[in-house]
């Protein structure tokens, strides 16, 4: 995770993991999971140096080969801007269902239809769901605040590139896991 996202999760008001949103609580460290990743090797993917899970974080801030090995990765799958934003739709800002309130980000609207809204049970369209390419916007939720809390638990911008084609992202994902074994 990059160092903006991980700040995002461990907001001081309650700190979610950085995939499943769900709360974290305080516990102890993992030492078994810890010995573990001082105690496998794997290989470099850029130069080929064997080395232990634990040293390769280090390694490949330094490694120039692994540097390279990132960059065509970035490459294969990064596409130019779209210049036309005018039919870009609004993936982060959103009104509420109920009353119409304006503006809320994914985290906020979730907060505030659980704040006002958590006994209401008019069927309403997800303005989330209903944003993505995949979206119906005339679909009605049978029950809103479920699905709230089920599906919106994580954003969909960390997970999906909303540009990329299912089939050619698909054949990238398996042309990566080949040539990472």
């Amino acid at each position: 995770f990059c160092t903006p996202c991980l700040q995002e999760c461990l907001k001081p008001k309650k700190p979610v993991c950085g995939v499943c949103r769900s709360t974290l609580t305080p516990g102890s460290r993992a030492l078994d999971l810890e010995k573990q990743i001082e105690t496998t090797e794997t290989t470099c993917n850029g130069c080929n140096k064997k080395m232990y899970l634990s040293k390769m974080r280090s390694h490949a801030a330094s490694c120039s080969k692994y540097q390279n090995y990132i960059m065509e990765g970035v490459k294969a799958v990064t596409k130019e801007p779209l210049h036309n934003t005018r039919n870009f739709p609004n993936r982060f800002t959103f009104p509420c269902p109920y009353c119409s309130e304006k503006n809320f980000d994914q985290e906020g609207l979730v907060e505030h239809c659980k704040a006002l809204h958590s006994m209401d049970a008019k069927q309403v369209v997800c303005p989330i769901c209903a944003s993505m390419p995949w979206g119906d916007p005339n679909y009605r939720s049978a029950n809103f605040m479920e699905h709230l809390q089920r599906r919106h638990r994580f954003s969909y911008d960390t997970f999906v590139d909303y540009d990329a084609d299912e089939d050619d992202m698909m054949a990238q994902v398996l042309m990566r896991s080949l040539r990472d074994k």
